[in-house]
């Protein structure tokens, strides 16, 4: 699928067992990219209204009514990128680039998992994006410099 003129680009690399995002997009004033791992937090570390399994460390923050672009890759096995209430599944392949767009209408906190058996904790692999205004994604942007 071609994605045309999208406004941004998220990379989304699956590891064992967990996510990286890179917005490269968005340089800080020492040129320094975005980027950061996204691990599921624990049961015992959970705090009241967190769902099991599904909660992250790090979520990944998008802006409501703008075109992304998501580059999908992985470093070890297969993994696939799925978010449901999105429309996106998309397999993750180590030394492979595969692309998705999508377009968020609402805010507001949007789940998914890794949706291929790609080890033993291939469960343990939430995603978890919170779709923001654009105000709020660009003080969430300068907050991460």
């Amino acid at each position: 699928m071609e994605v045309v003129n999208p406004a941004m680009t998220v990379k989304v690399i699956g590891h064992q067992w967990y996510w990286s995002y890179e917005l490269s997009d968005f340089a800080g004033d020492d040129n320094e990219t975005v980027a950061f791992d996204s691990y599921m937090v624990p049961a015992d570390e959970l705090e009241a209204g967190q769902l099991r399994l599904l909660e992250v460390d790090n979520r990944l923050v998008l802006p409501v009514d703008t075109h992304i672009r998501a580059i999908v890759t992985a470093t070890d096995v297969l993994h696939d990128w799925a978010i449901p209430s999105l429309g996106i599944k998309v397999d993750a392949c180590p030394g492979r680039l595969n692309q998705v767009s999508t377009l968020i209408q609402r805010q507001g906190v949007y789940y998914g998992q890794c949706s291929e058996l790609c080890g033993a904790y291939h469960a343990f692999m939430p995603i978890c994006i919170e779709a923001v205004s654009l105000p709020e994604y660009l003080a969430w942007l300068k907050s991460q410099a």
